[in-house]
């Protein structure tokens, strides 16, 4: 049977549609997880593909580091398993960091998608599991294999069979096995959701398969791109930007060539891989270089793989932004979303007051774990969990930065209800943190500042792998760095910003988010604002006369 053809109106209602459909996915998957990651912050991705493992629809919900290493993803499975050989109520996984999201605490499951008995295509979703095993989610490791359990593809539901040897070895595998078990379910409902609800709508349309939609959507999207795309004046243009590192700085070294209807950056020049776990597998940069270029470039265009196919990433093997296996991975996302910032470093030469100056970019993750040690009490809890706080960001060309906001990530901030409900923590102090954005004419969002101790008089491990404690956001036009953050104990020790350390008993930790930088000059920034940002409490009076050589006066202030 062939389907008759769609107008385009009903094209565009149909694309909606399958949005809308993929949007559903992601929050049924937010509905039903157990960890507070994804269920409150958001750390997830829903997708829809055709038989050719093209990806046709996603989320908003989501992260770039899951949304667009998913894009290309699809298609390892399609390899392994033939399209005739699949069944409606199949289900596959994998957690391989190459293949899927960039390192094993995101599993990512397809489904494949039938409708009238006929395979139309797939929906897949990927989320953040607490606990994998290993030495625990840090960048500890010294190859992928020391950071937890590895799954390579394979059916985890086979015709409607759960393989229940391998949930048996999953939660044998985590120091939080209901939790990881009941993530792994909520992740089968999500793409079950999106595999029912594309038949209901190609039901409702009349029509019996993806192919048309899936050609409209993908093609009206990548030249639509490349129209934007050569919009943009042609040429090459580099950035560098030094950032902490393990236990030396890194340089991440960028050039991007516009030519036609094509952008490409490409990463030679960058610091060779580390021996710890902050290495990104191309797919993970490829992530978020490719959202910061979409983000000023196309915003407006839905993501998809036309929307992607101009934009092209490359790193030399075995750099920090193509670290090949076994290289540890897990906590890539401290490097890799630090890549906007490069790109974005690059854009601002070729299209001047397009982008941001430079912020905060890399979550501050607070991956915490605790009851252990062989020294702790039998009576204390044993927890594994992970916070997840905002810096600022960048000033904008015409609006200032946005304070305690994960970007590029998108990861809504933990919730100190959450928290404290979930493990043995408390938050004593949650707050902005007063004069660490960049002075400008548009100043940096502020960091926050955080407060933590144990519940229980109990030893914390912290899991810490972080950045800007020791290279600061820069400025742009003009504007002025951003605040350092900081990890500090309430006895002043002053923790490490990567690697396993030790929040003793009693004591508390006291972490200073960074502030994004400014752009444009302070010089520029008008009185009546400044005495605005000292009335809201976000810079103060000394820091106005530091920062703008002005000190408003008492009429102002009112």
């Amino acid at each position: 049977m062939t389907d008759r053809q769609l107008s385009v109106i009903e094209l565009q209602i149909l694309w909606n549609r399958l949005i809308a459909i993929v949007e559903e996915q992601a929050q049924t998957l937010m509905r039903t997880a157990f960890n507070p990651i994804v269920r409150e912050s958001g750390d997830l991705s829903a997708g829809l593909f055709d038989l050719k493992g093209r990806m046709i629809a996603q989320a908003v919900t989501g992260t770039p580091g899951h949304v667009n290493t998913m894009a290309n993803s699809v298609r390892y499975f399609l390899d392994k398993y033939p399209l005739e050989d699949m069944h409606p109520e199949d289900i596959y996984l994998t957690n391989d960091p190459w293949k899927a999201a960039g390192h094993l605490n995101d599993f990512m499951l397809v489904r494949p998608c039938f409708h009238q008995g006929v395979l139309i295509g797939f929906t897949s979703c990927t989320s953040h599991l607490a606990d994998l095993g290993g030495l625990g989610f840090g960048p500890d490791g010294s190859d992928v294999l020391d950071e937890g359990l590895f799954v390579p593809i394979f059916k985890l539901v086979n015709a409607g069979k759960l393989d229940e040897t391998f949930m048996t070895i999953l939660k044998a595998n985590s120091r939080v096995p209901i939790e990881v078990e009941g993530d792994t379910y909520a992740l089968m409902t999500c793409v079950e959701c999106g595999s029912r609800r594309t038949s209901e709508c190609l039901a409702d349309i009349g029509i019996t398969d993806l192919v048309q939609i899936s050609d409209y959507i993908i093609d009206t999207s990548r030249e639509r791109t490349r129209d934007l795309i050569n919009k943009l004046p042609r040429g090459t243009y580099h950035y560098e930007m030094r950032v902490d590192g393990y236990d030396e700085p890194l340089d991440l070294v960028a050039a991007m060539t516009i030519s036609d209807g094509e952008v490409i950056v490409d990463f030679a020049g960058s610091s060779g891989r580390s021996a710890k776990g902050i290495n990104c597998p191309l797919n993970y940069a490829s992530a978020y270089a490719c959202f910061a270029l979409k983000c000023a470039l196309a915003p407006d265009i839905p993501n998809n793989e036309g929307a992607l196919a101009p934009l092209v990433i490359k790193a030399p093997e075995n750099s920090i932004t193509n670290a090949q296996y076994p290289a540890p991975v897990a906590m890539r996302h401290v490097v890799g979303q630090l890549l906007p910032d490069v790109v974005f470093g690059c854009l601002h030469q070729a299209v001047p007051g397009l982008v941001p100056a430079e912020g905060t970019c890399c979550l501050w993750d607070l991956p915490m774990r605790g009851g252990y040690s062989v020294n702790t009490d039998a009576s204390k809890t044993k927890f594994a969990t992970e916070l997840v706080h905002n810096g600022g960001t960048g000033g904008r060309p015409s609006k200032d930065g946005l304070s305690a906001t994960a970007f590029p990530s998108g990861v809504m901030g933990s919730l100190v209800e959450i928290t404290e409900s979930v493990s043995p923590l408390i938050i004593w102090r949650r707050e902005y943190h007063q004069d660490s954005a960049g002075a400008g004419e548009f100043r940096g969002g502020l960091g926050q500042v955080l407060e933590i101790s144990s519940s229980e008089d109990a030893p914390i491990s912290l899991f810490a792998a972080l950045d800007r404690i020791n290279h600061a956001p820069r400025g742009r036009e003009g504007g002025k760095n951003g605040e350092l953050g900081s990890l500090t104990l309430s006895n002043g020790t002053k923790l490490r910003p990567k690697g396993e350390q030790i929040i003793p008993a009693g004591q508390r930790l006291t972490v200073l988010t960074p502030g994004g930088a400014g752009y444009g000059d302070p010089k520029d920034r008008t009185p009546e604002r400044i005495a605005q940002d000292i009335d809201f409490g976000l810079i103060s009076a000394d820091a106005a006369a530091s920062d703008y050589g002005h000190r408003p006066g008492e009429e102002e202030q009112k």
